[in-house]
């Protein structure tokens, strides 16, 4: 059905370690939650076969969904097969693949791939039933892949295609046009096998997923109370029935085959194949024919369907070492090395499971490529082509720099468990060793025999199968000298140091044994704590590189497994470490910020934005403004400590890291204040005005790349136009000297008859220790004040003392803009910038444009409101301009004017409307909930903060070569990847705006953020405001009664 996917395991081995996986990966949203999870252990050993078992795992599993009804269960099955490679068998073999959308980090298994693959392409719209699948096998499917189940009755098989040598060691459907299976050929000849081929040329794989449906599993279950089958389920072996001793009751070659017969016998049994070649010529021979007539009784009239997957491909984990390696190495495949080192893919080797802690050099070498690397900072190793070390720890270091490596070799490091003692066996194969008993270490036993001294009888005792995997080649333990580590056994077998005597005195074990003996809980714990070791590596690595690596996965993986606190102190070891690169530093503090949310739980404990001024933390804060970044982030982890007992403490502990970092950010920003050039010219009298009048601004493209600390780590480019408002420049100052040694500030915003003035009067130093606050009144004047150098604060010199020592007097400002609060248009940057001009003038200094777009960068961080540098440039740099910065510190903004046409520039004018929406901008939020985004690389802020650049480029061209079309187009765009980065900067009332509009627009957009303010559009026909005007009037909206054209 729909419901979420029910998985249970039936395998006799460690059912508890199933279970305990299945629920981190539940946890992790592998599993969707409220799924029944079940793993169900065969009734008797040996094994069933894969047929017999999975009739008991139905019992069981009915039995659980009795009162849940409605599940799909997912059986799977052949899981106890000795597996070489990996200690915990193929489900849980660790690979090379990470999932990209992922919200949970964790390592991908081959169960964890079936599980995708299943949930998300097969599973989705399948009517009520059971999905019964191996875990010895990957399936790959293309993306565009999904399975059709309208009007689907009966048993459905899935049918991924290989090529003819490949099927001629795998089983091979043979189907009708309509999809009907005819046949199951098991390593056919080349000949009948191509007889199956598909249209493109492949032959369909038995590839593992078996869907029945609840028609035939209703008919299944009555078979459990029924003789004999009855000794299939542990219900018959707990009520008396004698137990089915035997492997003949197979998923495919019973229950199948029989399904597919019964399709084409609708009233006689096949007795040959209910004979079986296989079945023994005994009493439970006899009972095995008797438990196939009942199931073909039972399946009668039952139609088997298969489903072919072009493009998708089936690989069966075998036992090849070589195949393993290659599977680990392979192109085409999106790799996680799960090591702190990078290595090119197409080199055939690999090394997980182990942590790296410089890095490689790569060295050419004939016949492959030798990687030489320091581990554990021990020395270096050489590690040929084809090799692969996995399991391997610190204690085994000195040793591994001993192994006399060729190519080919694999060891291993296995976790075990001898009665109460828990041990690590060492391991050494060749990749093309196997277990017909011809080669070890990829030569013949007899070059072991002549170059060692051992002897057959020493590996195999009497009555034993001379194999490889029955051979005790590998030392465990030594009776006086306890566990032995690589240099008493893997060393010596591959020439090192060591002698045979040493080798025959200690207890060995076969690889079948130490398989057998392996401690899973140890070892999936092992790796497990492995994992963040390497995920705590991997987030270092990230920070310091300034990666686009989305970390947020990994925090939610560390919060589950309990390990934030390790994760906590790493992120403030770096952040305390960055003091060379602030933003590192920052994003760091950003970072923790993240991990106590994730702490907190989804949706608990509050908003992440709030206030941030809690006096508790007052003192770090004040550590990080006098530069000690050490002792800054030293003592916000002693705070934390006192804030992690309950959800809300946490958010707002995530707050003030927050406003940590933008402590950070804005010292990063302020150096920037390297590319101020101000000089000093004649000072004009006293009293005399300087009068600065600036247009707005509209941003064309590109918005968002500019602001920090995206435009210093990703890099930014914007274009805009300085724009008249109703055809007058709608912001200004003006300043002058005074006589009286004190600083006159006044503010007016409006139009002259409506203007609303607010005078400060500062006669004290004091009066300007409020310049930082951004709501304080007068806070952007007292703010140019300090930052111009008008004034110094803090000083020992009284205010009166330093302006009549630096000017002769005191200063006047008046400030003025027409524009409405929150237009979206840059007033206050621009506003700034017009007030450090003014003042700069009145005080006899020079300065050139981009000193002054420079000076209100680091005004607006000395003033808290953060923000990009394209407000400024727009109002400052006259005309279509296009300004830059690159992914560096510090930050420097670099402004190209473009040479545009008369033409154009009269078409522009005659086609771009401004549209007031009457709804009030908040930029601060939204600047807050990016920024915040940005630092968890959130993968679609990511992305989309190239394509703002891209298309940035883009319009400066469409631009320079005239083409509205081209600028409109890229207005949409740019509109678009607002949306991306501010989710809710598009009210409904403006939507509905916009939507009315689009007839007549080649392209329109809100300025600035979004949120409201004004839009503006680029019109398909010239002088179109009456026509735009008509169509919003036409349009009912109750912010239309505010609405103004321009």
């Amino acid at each position: 059905s729909e419901s979420p996917l029910g998985t249970f395991w039936q395998t006799p081995m460690f059912l508890c370690v199933c279970v305990s996986e299945l629920e981190v990966r539940q946890q992790r949203g592998g599993l969707l939650q409220g799924t029944l999870l079940l793993t169900v252990s065969d009734p008797q050993e040996p094994g069933l076969g894969s047929g017999g078992a999975t009739l008991n795992a139905l019992l069981v599993a009915a039995e659980h969904l009795s009162a849940r009804a409605g599940y799909t269960v997912s059986d799977s099955t052949q899981y106890g097969r000795d597996f070489p490679w990996d200690s915990c068998g193929r489900a849980f073999c660790w690979l090379p693949v990470e999932k990209p959308a992922q919200t949970v980090q964790g390592p991908v298994c081959c169960l964890d791939m079936l599980l995708d693959c299943l949930s998300n392409q097969v599973c989705p719209g399948s009517p009520p039933g059971v999905w019964v699948c191996s875990t010895d096998m990957i399936l790959t499917m293309p993306t565009t892949f999904k399975m059709s189940w309208e009007g689907f009755s009966g048993v459905r098989v899935l049918a991924l295609p290989g090529d003819v040598s490949y099927a001629a060691n795998h089983g091979v459907y043979f189907a009708d046009e309509q999809g009907r299976v005819r046949d199951i050929i098991y390593k056919g000849s080349e000949e009948r096998i191509r007889r199956a081929a598909q249209p493109d040329g492949m032959v369909p794989l038995v590839s593992g997923p078996v869907f029945f449906c609840r028609r035939v599993l209703e008919r299944l279950l009555k078979a459990h109370v029924t003789p004999p089958l009855d000794g299939c389920t542990y219900m018959g072996m707990d009520s008396g029935a004698p137990p089915i001793q035997v492997c003949s009751l197979h998923l495919y070659f019973s229950f199948l085959i029989l399904i597919f017969f019964t399709s084409l016998c609708a009233c006689h049994s096949p007795f040959h194949l209910l004979a079986g070649c296989s079945s023994p010529i005994s009493q439970q021979g006899a009972v095995v024919r008797s438990a196939r007539a009942l199931l073909w009784r039972i399946l009668r009239g039952t139609t088997l369907h298969m489903v072919y997957v072009p493009g998708g491909c089936y690989d069966y984990l075998t036992l090849s070492g070589r195949e393993h390696i290659g599977r680990l190495t392979k192109k085409g495949t999106e790799r996680d090395t799960l090591s702190h080192i990078q290595v090119p893919y197409w080199q055939w080797r690999s090394v997980i499971k182990c942590v790296l802690k410089t890095f490689i050099s790569l060295c050419p070498r004939k016949l492959g490529c030798c990687m030489t690397f320091d581990l554990f900072s021990q020395g270096p190793v050489d590690v040929h082509s084809g090799c692969l070390l996995s399991g391997l720890e610190v204690t085994s270091s000195s040793h591994i720099q001993q192994l006399a490596l060729t190519n080919d070799h694999i060891i291993q490091g296995h976790h075990i468990q001898l009665g109460e003692m828990k041990i690590t066996v060492y391991t050494v194969l060749g990749v093309s060793c196997d277990d017909d008993g011809a080669t070890f270490l990829n030569h013949r036993w007899s070059d072991l025999y002549s170059r060692t001294g051992i002897q057959p009888e020493d590996l195999w005792g009497s009555g034993r199968s001379q194999s490889l995997m029955e051979a005790r080649l590998f030392p465990v333990f030594q009776p006086r000298g306890g566990a032995v580590g690589l240099e008493v056994g893997v060393c010596w077998l591959l020439g090192g140091p060591g002698a045979l005597e040493q080798w025959r005195a200690v207890w060995r074990l076969s690889l079948r044994e130490v398989l057998s003996l392996t401690d899973q809980e140890g070892e999936l714990r092992w790796r497990e704590a492995l994992f963040f070791q390497v995920g705590r590596r991997r987030v270092m690595d990230n920070l310091k590189s300034q990666s686009d690596r989305g970390l947020l996965p990994s925090f939610r993986a560390a919060v589950l497994g309990g390990q934030h606190e390790e994760l906590l102190c790493t992120l403030d070891s770096i952040a305390a470490g960055s003091g060379e690169n602030l933003g590192v530093a920052a994003r760091c503090l950003a970072c923790i910020a993240d991990v106590l949310a994730c702490l907190a739980g989804e949706g608990r404990g509050g908003l992440r934005s709030g206030p941030a001024a809690n006096p508790a933390w007052s003192h770090a804060f004040s550590i990080l403004e006098q530069g000690d970044l050490l002792g800054g982030v030293q003592a916000l982890a002693t705070e934390r400590a006192k804030w992690l007992s309950r959800p809300d403490l946490l958010v707002r502990a995530a707050r003030h890291y927050e406003a940590a970092g933008q402590v950070l950010l804005r010292q990063a920003v302020m150096l920037s204040q390297r590319f101020i050039y101000i000089g000093q010219g004649e000072v004009p009298p006293l009293g005399e005005w300087q009068d600065v009048e600036c247009p707005a601004r509209l941003d064309l493209s590109g918005g968002w790349s500019d602001t920090p600390p995206i435009a210093f780590e990703h890099g930014g480019v914007v274009v805009n136009v300085a724009v008249k408002v109703d055809g007058r420049r709608p912001i200004g100052a003006r300043a002058r000297r005074i006589k009286e040694p004190r600083l006159l500030l006044v503010s007016s915003s409006g139009v002259q008859d409506d203007a609303i003035a607010m005078e400060t009067v500062c006669e004290r130093l004091e009066d300007l220790k409020d310049h930082c606050v951004p709501y304080a009144p007068a806070a952007l004047l007292k703010a140019v004040c300090v930052c111009s150098g008008l004034v110094t604060y803090p000083s020992r010199q009284s205010l009166d003392e330093q302006l009549l020592q630096r000017w002769g007097g005191g200063v006047e400002i008046h400030t003025w803009s027409l524009l409405p609060h929150g237009s979206g248009l840059g007033t206050s940057s621009i506003l700034a910038g017009a007030v450090l001009a003014a003042v700069y003038r009145c005080t006899g200094r020079t300065y050139d444009t981009d000193s002054l777009i420079h000076a209100v960068l680091h005004l607006e961080q000395m003033l808290t409101t953060g923000g990009g540098w394209q407000d400024q440039v727009g109002g400052l740099v006259g005309g279509v301009k296009v300004a830059r910065s690159k992914a560096c510190l510090p930050l420097r903004v670099e402004v190209e004017r473009l040479p545009l046409s008369d033409d154009f520039l009269l078409s522009l004018q005659q086609h771009l409307l401004l549209v007031y929406t009457g709804k009030t901008r908040l930029a601060r939020n939204l600047l807050q909930d990016t920024v915040r985004r940005w630092y968890s690389r959130v993968p679609s802020i990511v992305e989309n903060a190239g394509q703002l650049v891209d298309n940035a480029e883009e319009c400066a061209r469409a631009c320079t070569e005239g083409s509205l079309p081209r600028l409109g187009a890229c207005l949409e765009r740019y509109w678009g990847q607002k949306k991306v980065m501010a989710p809710g900067c598009e009210p409904a009332a403006v939507r509905t705006m916009m939507d009315a509009l689009r007839p007549l627009a080649l392209g329109q957009t809100l300025a600035g953020a979004g949120g409201g303010g004004f839009l503006y559009l680029l019109t398909r026909q010239p002088q179109q405001g009456e026509a735009v005007r008509q169509v919003l009037n036409n349009t009912q909206v109750s912010i239309y009664r505010q609405m103004a054209i321009y």
